[in-house]
């Protein structure tokens, strides 16, 4: 063993190897990456995802439909993100998260503007949903999240909150901004402009400021040298494969907490808009509802990267999950300004629960396989969130209501927030490497022609 270490100790830094290493700057290129990753999920998501309780009463006059026909393209469009979530995450592993990005950011604006061409026919736009739900993933948490773990180490938490502040700032303003284009336009011009948002704003900042890996730029994670320069030096990418990942109780119990919060505030989130109208609140009022629910995505993204640096990410993510149980139960009293305190409540768990799932993903698993078992993850969490806007239109439709479908909701959050507190302590810290890896590694490289 003290011979082991020895070697480790004597591996070259990466100058003797020939490689050029750019010393920290006043500013690291890695949170360029994380203002363009924020760019581009402001234009992704929630053009889809964040504003369709604004287009939920729209397209039911369009098409003469239920709300529970109508939240089905919704369904639809998130259980076919879930089925392609797999196939995104074992390309940014093949092909790297920037590829990824620009194709599916380019495809996704063409598909918006070209939804002119759908018919009053309801399954035209389940197939225009479908066709934006299978690249989803493309333009969303996935691929970023992958760039981002792999620019930031001691800081991840915080870069991964900055970076879903884009997608909290586009829940918040895409809403009141597609609610004022359905109202003067239609729902079909307000699609394609958010597209022509989509091609002129968001695909020039990915194409000029994404990259890939610090090591591309002879750059290290955060800006500088980690503690061992051994480590540091064979650029070890640690981590479990894919199947161990899945064979781990670990990996099961996360995915069982993110499928029930998921189901609950993402069937609250696109049921607000309706739910505040039904009682009497204006059409662009009760969107700011949707605008407030934004807010509080936002809040709870920055927050919760900057806790997840600092404190134990389940424990975070236990008192998150109860306080979106508290605003549920908010929901189901039913009273005007309580309700919108509920949506702001139920904001801060969605907000949280993303970049939850990205955290918990490289602290347990590592970054050797973090697109597949990310991916995988975050299939069940938009599988849930296509069945909870189903099962919320299902409930109003059959009793007038939504407090059935709430309750439930509420039992589902309270067992997240207590199944978080089952995970145990981290298999990848902030900052530290594997010994045993370490010595393997190093191990392998002095017996030539071994693998």
């Amino acid at each position: 063993m003290a011979d082991m270490s020895s070697q480790i100790n004597s591996v070259p830094p990466l100058e003797a190897q020939g490689v050029t290493i750019r010393h920290q700057h006043a500013f690291f290129y890695g949170w360029w990456v994380v203002a363009a990753s924020a760019v581009g999920l402001f234009w992704g998501p929630p053009v889809t995802v964040y504003s369709f309780s604004i287009f939920l009463k729209p397209l039911m006059q369009e098409f003469r439909a239920g709300r529970a026909a109508v939240s089905l393209g919704y369904t639809l469009h998130l259980i076919a993100g879930a089925v392609c979530a797999p196939l995104v995450g074992w390309l940014v592993d093949h092909y790297g998260s920037r590829r990824v990005i620009l194709s599916a950011t380019a495809l996704f604006a063409s598909i918006l503007l070209l939804n002119k061409i759908c018919s009053a026919n309801i399954w035209q736009f389940y197939l225009f949903y479908v066709t934006l739900g299978l690249l989803i993933n493309g333009v969303g948490p996935i691929p970023y999240g992958n760039l981002v773990s792999h620019w930031f180490d001691r800081r991840r938490g915080l870069a991964l909150g900055l970076m879903m502040i884009g997608m909290g700032l586009g829940a918040m303003v895409v809403p009141p901004f597609a609610q004022l284009l359905i109202a003067r336009y239609g729902w079909r011009t307000a699609y394609a402009a958010l597209g022509g948002g989509v091609l002129l704003i968001a695909i020039p900042v990915l194409a000029a400021f994404l990259r890939e890996k610090p090591q591309d730029m002879g750059l290290l994670p955060d800006g500088a040298p980690p503690k061992n320069s051994a480590a540091g030096s064979q650029g070890v990418v640690q981590g479990l494969s894919a199947q161990d990942a899945w064979h781990s109780g670990t990996f099961w119990l996360m995915v069982c907490a993110f499928f029930l919060v998921s189901v609950s505030v993402q069937g609250c989130l696109v049921h607000t808009t309706a739910m505040l109208s039904d009682r009497g609140i204006p059409a662009q009022t009760a969107a700011l509802g949707s605008s407030l629910v934004g807010a509080a995505v936002l809040l709870g993204r920055v927050g919760t990267g900057y806790l997840l640096d600092r404190l134990f990410a389940p424990h975070v993510a236990a008192v998150f999950f109860g306080g979106a149980a508290l605003g549920i139960g908010l929901l189901w009293l039913g009273t005007t300004p309580v309700a919108f305190a509920g949506a702001f409540l139920v904001g801060l768990g969605l907000g949280a629960e993303v970049d939850l799932i990205a955290y918990l993903i490289s602290r347990y698993f590592g970054l050797r396989a973090f697109g597949r078992v990310y991916s995988s993850a975050f299939a069940a969490f938009a599988l849930a969130g296509a069945l909870g806007p189903l099962i919320m239109g299902g409930s109003f439709d059959r009793t007038g209501s939504y407090r059935g479908a709430l309750a439930t909701f509420l039992a589902a959050t309270v067992l997240a927030a207590v199944l978080m507190t089952r995970l145990g302590p981290y298999r990848y810290r902030a900052g530290q490497l594997d010994e045993n890896q370490q010595i393997l590694q190093v191990h392998a490289e002095s017996r030539p022609g071994r693998i």
